[in-house]
């Protein structure tokens, strides 16, 4: 069954009032790199999140602020401000803030006037964990504890971290991210030479059988989605991908490459930020592996220089070779496999009308994450509890495994599931 408008409006709608984007501010979640904000009294950075415009920065005791991006006085952008001393001054008449959007000078005025105690504009808390600097957008007492994802807990020698624009809603990446069925067509030629995905015999097994059935379960943090394959004679190859409430998934791994995971982070209802993670819950990240992650290898993109923005975007048709397409060399035509998925997802439009969507069992992964979200969203309003507030239920790993088809993969795949730090994914 197809999502209704209204049910559509629901999921997709992110501002301040809306019932999506008041469920999303009751989360942690990445606002910046820590290197945006390399040092005390750096550079500020323009920042907009579920629609609101804010600027960060990181004052002189390397406290970090993300605060309402306009002066209150006359409404200047504070990106022009001066950041020093435990402050960022607007560069127009001098009104200066403090992390908290408090004003702690106001040379206009005589200080006996009070009014600059009574200048305070809005702030979010920010903590930093795992090479990201992330935030709260919700009420204060609803603040959760600090996020608990296994790749934002490992060493940073055992991570890397890239974020990219994405020019469309953030649900069609989220859905593109649980939906394991397209792997095999749109990715087919990076599964055999893409260095972080090649080598696998996962491989042969998603090139095997092109009919994938779909099994779903629930636990504390969202869905495990699990991708079920013919495999060896009375045996199934699983794929297991978590997606954790609202926005974040972890991809299957292959051979011993390192794991993938996503964070779709609303910049407002037609775009967001694509943050992609690679990482080794055991060991440190290759020379090799990282290299190749910096020239855009596995889920990264090479940037337009000086941007988060893919070189390969909508405004050069994502650099598409139909030679290359002709030729199988990629199915699509376009490079690489994080750009591949957000050329076709961007292709849907702004926001994708998925009231005209012909859905089949293939999808049943994403029908059931839209249902989840519609429920968290009901059980928000209500006052009652809604999934993935702690870091006990972000703690889960996606895996592949070869299982007897007698065993379910909620009991044959928990060890790699729900493994304990530093120990290796468990993976075909």
């Amino acid at each position: 069954m197809a999502t209704s408008v209204e049910d559509n409006k629901l999921l997709t709608e992110v501002s301040a009032g809306t019932p999506m984007g008041d469920l999303m501010r009751r989360y942690w979640f990445p606002a910046l790199r820590a290197d945006e904000l390399p040092a005390p009294d750096c550079p500020p950075v323009r920042v907009q999140l579920l629609g609101e415009r804010l600027i960060a920065f990181r004052d002189s005791e390397d406290r970090i602020g993300l605060i309402d991006e306009f002066c209150a006085h006359r409404r200047v952008s504070l990106w022009f401000g001066r950041n020093e001393e435990c402050g960022l001054r607007c560069a127009y008449h001098g009104w200066k803030y403090d992390v908290n959007g408090q004003c702690v000078d106001l040379p206009s005025e005589a200080e006996a006037t009070g009014m600059r105690s009574r200048v305070k504009l809005k702030s979010y808390p920010c903590i930093e964990r795992g090479g990201i600097i992330w935030t709260y957008m919700g009420k204060p007492e609803e603040k959760p504890a600090p996020p608990g994802f296994e790749w934002a807990l490992v060493p940073a020698e055992q991570r890397f971290i890239s974020k990219r624009l994405q020019e469309c809603n953030y649900l069609q990446a989220v859905e593109g991210g649980i939906d394991s069925s397209h792997v095999t067509f749109l990715h087919s030629a990076g599964l055999r030479n893409d260095p972080l995905l090649a080598g696998s015999k996962g491989t042969e097994y998603n090139e095997g059988d092109l009919m994938p059935y779909f099994e779903i379960a629930d636990f504390e943090g969202g869905l495990l989605i699990g991708a079920r394959r013919n495999a060896e004679e009375g045996h199934y190859y699983w794929r297991i991908t978590p997606w954790i409430m609202p926005f974040y998934t972890i991809i299957p791994p292959r051979g011993g490459h390192p794991l993938g995971a996503h964070a779709w982070v609303p910049i407002d209802d037609t775009s967001c930020w694509s943050w992609s993670i690679s990482y080794h819950p055991r060991r440190a990240l290759t020379t090799k592996e990282v290299e190749a992650m910096e020239n855009g290898a596995g889920i990264h993109v090479k940037y337009v220089p000086g941007t988060f923005i893919s070189r390969a975007n909508k405004s050069n048709d994502y650099l598409m070779d139909r030679a290359a397409q002709a030729a199988g060399l990629q199915y699509s035509g376009v490079e690489g496999v994080g750009m591949q998925d957000a050329s076709l997802q961007e292709s849907m439009g702004p926001i994708c009308d998925r009231s005209k969507e012909i859905l089949v069992g293939t999808d049943n992964g994403i029908i059931l994450a839209r249902r989840a979200l519609l429920r968290a969203i009901k059980a928000n309003r209500e006052g009652k509890k809604i999934p993935a507030l702690t870091p006990e239920s972000q703690r889960v790993r996606s895996c592949s495994v070869v299982l007897p088809s007698s065993v379910k993969f909620t009991e044959g795949a928990r060890h790699g599931l729900f493994s304990e730090l530093g120990t290796d994914p468990v993976t075909v």
